[in-house]
């Protein structure tokens, strides 16, 4: 006999889970209890939205469905966050809530929320479990759905009582996992349609990308003579010093880049939905007039066709057709000097454009691209700061960028705990905003409780940059809600009992990041950033004037 929360941790233990994220909740304490002695570590942070924050870039990193626990109510409102970055970025999640007693529903007892119309737009499958012994088939089913087709986020929602029942159930374990390979027709299809190309590109995409997949992918686009150009944050699926990737399509793109996405007569997707970052809009590509041949393999047939027409369209898992066409002979053409072409502009974009002030991003990112191990993993959020990211910082290996594609502030420092648990032995960077950091900077005291040397570079200009840039290309001049009073970052690390430090001139930046390093434990510093210095391309100035003059 075990009681609910014995039964479901039991659950987690058969199918791989070693490490949880929560925020402690009267309404699972069970769970809690079953947790006591099981070997699973229980990552507590300090709300809700950083911990599902941590359980997605977890899943990133892992492939596997990150698991978070919140309380009912207010608990589950916060995490949502985290599972609105799950469904986006398509990265396979569990979230765990809390349940008011089955006695008690539908009489708006505290905190009763019904899950199953709060998340449905959200998840892939929202359900609550009523009978006790029903709790490994849940499970097993959260896990099979969680990573299926598109991977996403699943929430299960847990009443207390159902939790303290005991009984006898035996485990279920986890099924194999489908293989969704490539056939000789589909690869032969593939490399007709790119033959008839003039301009191909690939991108590739997806939510998990192993290195043996950029290897593959690198293999290919060499055997083939094919530039690649990833999707956005998603720079990191291709060694960006090879001679065939061509950049990165999204947020703050080279515009050359996005001229070249617009002039590709072929493209082949190996996992990417093509969406509204990736083309600007849908201005450099229209699902109203395609315009050009489209090559989609994607794992859920029902994306297929969502947005666009594909010739051809095959439902199968990316990656495994990449090993396919890795291994497979080249056609009888190649399109070296298109790639040549993209890869030389991918090189000018490179060049630093100097910023004001005494400390200038470009150069911090420059240097880290340059002086950090090439399996090194950068984390952000979402902020200008993170346009200077994908700009300037080549990454090498694969699992070495973690940032979401939904573009939700905060995310950074929650992603950077995650990343050092799951790889303590790799340097881990967080690269935040000062807004950005705001958001979740109470997950400086989980880092702290848990032993997470993560660095962590504040971006410091004292405002909501991104909103600033659109405020001053809408309505030049006219200045509301976007500066931000901010407190003493590095004070604030120390105050944890972390290491930190300001940088007030460029020079300075190499030796406190050698001194945050070497410090072994939770370490920050403070970047003060001229306020003009506004993006990769302008200043403050220079883009109220270029509004004001049109």
């Amino acid at each position: 006999m075990r009681h609910g929360g014995q039964i479901l941790v039991d659950a987690l233990r058969l199918h791989g889970i070693s490490r949880v994220f929560s925020v402690p909740g009267e309404s699972y304490l069970a769970v809690l209890d079953g947790l006591v002695d099981s070997g699973v570590q229980n990552v507590v942070c300090r709300q809700e939205g950083g911990a599902s924050m941590m359980a997605e870039a977890h899943a990133k990193l892992t492939g596997r469905p990150g698991i978070c626990f919140v309380t009912r109510g207010p608990g589950a409102t916060n995490a949502s966050a985290g599972v609105h970055v799950a469904k986006q970025d398509s990265s396979p999640m569990i979230l765990f809530v809390g349940q008011i007693a089955r006695g008690d529903r539908d009489r708006e007892a505290f905190q009763e929320v019904d899950y199953r119309q709060m998340f449905g737009g959200l998840a892939k499958w929202v359900a609550e479990i009523d009978q006790t012994d029903r709790i490994p088939e849940y499970v097993a089913r959260a896990f099979d759905l969680a990573m299926s087709g598109r991977p996403g986020p699943v929430v299960l929602a847990l009443p207390e009582d159902m939790l303290a029942e005991e009984c006898d159930v035996p485990d279920l374990a986890p099924g194999p996992r489908p293989i969704c390979g490539l056939s000789a027709q589909q690869c032969d299809a593939i490399a007709e349609a790119l033959t008839a190309s003039e301009r191909p590109l690939v991108i590739p995409g997806g939510a998990f990308w192993t290195q043996d997949d950029s290897d593959n992918l690198a293999r290919f686009a060499e055997n083939w003579g094919l530039p690649v150009a990833v999707p956005f944050r998603r720079q990191d699926y291709m060694d960006n010093r090879l001679p065939h990737y061509a950049g990165d399509l999204g947020v703050g793109m080279n515009h050359r880049i996005g001229k070249a996405l617009a002039q590709a007569d072929c493209i082949l997707s190996l996992g990417s939905r093509l969406s509204d970052t990736l083309t600007a809009g849908y201005t450099l590509m229209n699902p109203k007039d395609q315009g050009r041949r489209i090559i989609h393999v994607y794992p859920d047939p029902d994306e297929i066709g969502h947005l666009w027409r594909a010739d051809p369209a095959i439902p199968a898992c990316p990656r495994q057709a990449l090993a396919e066409l890795s291994r497979r002979p080249a056609p009888g053409r190649r399109w070296d000097d298109w790639t040549s072409r993209l890869r030389a502009q991918y090189e000018e974009w490179q060049t630093p454009r100097e910023t004001p002030g005494d400390v200038k991003l470009e150069e911090v990112i420059c240097w880290l691209s340059a002086n950090l191990p090439d399996d090194a993993i950068i984390t952000n959020g979402a902020g200008n700061f993170a346009s200077f990211i994908h700009r300037y910082f080549r990454f090498k290996r694969a699992s070495t960028q973690v940032a979401p594609t939904s573009g939700s502030m905060g995310y950074g420092l929650p992603a950077g705990i995650a990343a050092k648990l799951q790889c303590p032995d790799r340097v881990v960077v967080a690269v935040v905003g000062d807004g950005d950091l705001q958001m979740t900077i109470n997950e400086l005291s989980t880092a702290r409780q848990h032993g997470v040397a993560v660095i962590v570079l504040v971006a410091n200009n004292g405002r909501y940059g991104t909103i600033r840039m659109h405020q001053e290309r809408t309505y030049p001049g006219r200045v509301s809600g976007t500066d931000l009073f901010n407190p003493d970052f590095a004070a604030l690390a120390r105050a944890y009992g972390g290491h930190g430090e300001t940088v007030t001139a460029q020079a300075d930046f190499a030796d406190a990041f050698a001194r945050a390093r070497d410090a072994g434990t939770l370490a920050l510093i403070d970047l003060r950033l001229d306020p003009e210095a506004l993006t990769t391309g302008a200043t403050l100035s220079e883009t109220r004037a270029a509004a004001q003059a049109g």
